[in-house]
C-alpha cells in the first residue's frame, strides 16, 4: 500500500474519494507510458542534432586576426578556454554513458526506486540530455589541423553517410529496442514479464565483437576537414570508445559467461588488433573445455 493509500484510509476517505484511490495505479501506468513515449521523442530529437554535429562545420578561410588564426577561440574567447570547455563537454558525455551501464550502478539505482523495466528509458534520457548539452554548448574552432584533398572530400562524406547505415544495422542486430529502452518498456506496457536478452552471433558480429563502436568511431573520424575542436573530440571520444569496448566485454563475460569467453577467443573486437583485450582473447586453461 502506498503512502497516499495509507493517508486516504486513515482519513476515512475524506481526503480522497474511493474512485480516486482506485485510479491511482492507472495514473502511475499512464505516467510510465508517457515517460516511454517522451523518451523516444527525445531520442529522435537528439539523433537529428548528433547527425549535424558529427558532420562538422565548414571553417572559414584562415586570417591573421581573431580566433581563426589560433590566438582566440569562438566568439573571441581565449583558445585554451574554448578547447578546455570542449574537452570537458566531450568527457561529460563519455563518463555517465559508461557508468550507467555498470552492473553495480544499475543495481544501486534500481534499488533506489527506478523500475527495472524503465531503466533502459532512464539510461536513454540521461544519455540524450548530456549529449545535447555537449552539442549545444560546443565551441567550434576555425583553426584547421588537417584537411582531405578536395577531390577526396565527397568520398569522405559518402563514407560518413555509410557509417550511419552500418551503425543502425549493427544496433538492429544487437537489439535497438534494448539500446533505447523501448523493448523492456513495451513489454511493461503490454503487461508482459521481462525476458532475458539473448546473445546471438549474426551479421557483422560473426567477424567483429564491436561493430557498433567501430561504426561510431568512423563517424567521429570521417570529416572532410579536421578543425582544432574536432581534433579534441576525436582524441577524447576515441579513447572513450576503446575503453567502452573493453568494459562491454567485461560486462558480457559476467552476464553470459563461458559462451562469451569462447566467442572472444574466436572473434576479435577490432580488426588488426595483434594483442590486448580488444584482440582475440585466448581461453585460459581452466576455462576451456
Amino acid at each position: 500500500m502506498t503512502f497516499v493509500h495509507l493517508v486516504a484510509a486513515s482519513c476515512g476517505g475524506r481526503l480522497f474519494p474511493q474512485s480516486a484511490i482506485t485510479a491511482l495505479p492507472s495514473l502511475g501506468r499512464w505516467c510510465g507510458i508517457g515517460f516511454g513515449l517522451a523518451t523516444h521523442l527525445l531520442f529522435a530529437f537528439t539523433v537529428w542534432h548528433l547527425i549535424w554535429f558529427l558532420a562538422g562545420h565548414a571553417p572559414t578561410e584562415i586570417s591573421p586576426e581573431g580566433g581563426i588564426a589560433g590566438v582566440s577561440g569562438s566568439f573571441g574567447k581565449p583558445l585554451l578556454q574554448t578547447l578546455g570547455l570542449d574537452a570537458l563537454l566531450a568527457i561529460i558525455f563519455a563518463v555517465p554513458h559508461s557508468l550507467l551501464l555498470l552492473p553495480s550502478v544499475r543495481r544501486w539505482l534500481t534499488g533506489c526506486g527506478i523500475d527495472s523495466a524503465m531503466y533502459g528509458c532512464f539510461y536513454c534520457v540521461v544519455t540524450c540530455i548530456v549529449l545535447l548539452i555537449t552539442i549545444l554548448c560546443w565551441q567550434p574552432s576555425d583553426l584547421i589541423v588537417w584537411g582531405w584533398p578536395r577531390a577526396l572530400r565527397p568520398w569522405i562524406t559518402a563514407a560518413f553517410v555509410c557509417s550511419w547505415g552500418l551503425l543502425l544495422s549493427s544496433l538492429h542486430l544487437t537489439g535497438l529496442g534494448y539500446q533505447t529502452g523501448w523493448t523492456p518498456w513495451w513489454r511493461w506496457v503490454r503487461g508482459l514479464p521481462p525476458v532475458r536478452r539473448e546473445f546471438t552471433q549474426r551479421g557483422a558480429y560473426r567477424f567483429l565483437r564491436h561493430p557498433v563502436y567501430i561504426s561510431f568511431l568512423a563517424l567521429v573520424w570521417l570529416t572532410p576537414v579536421v578543425t582544432l575542436d574536432r581534433a579534441v573530440l576525436i582524441v577524447i571520444w576515441t579513447a572513450y570508445i576503446f575503453i567502452g569496448s573493453a568494459l562491454k566485454d567485461r560486462r558480457l563475460v559476467l552476464l553470459i559467461g563461458q559462451q562469451y569467453r569462447e566467442y572472444q577467443s574466436r572473434v576479435p573486437g577490432y580488426p588488426g588488433m595483434p594483442a590486448g583485450p580488444l584482440a582475440r582473447v585466448p581461453l585460459m586453461p581452466h576455462t576451456s573445455r
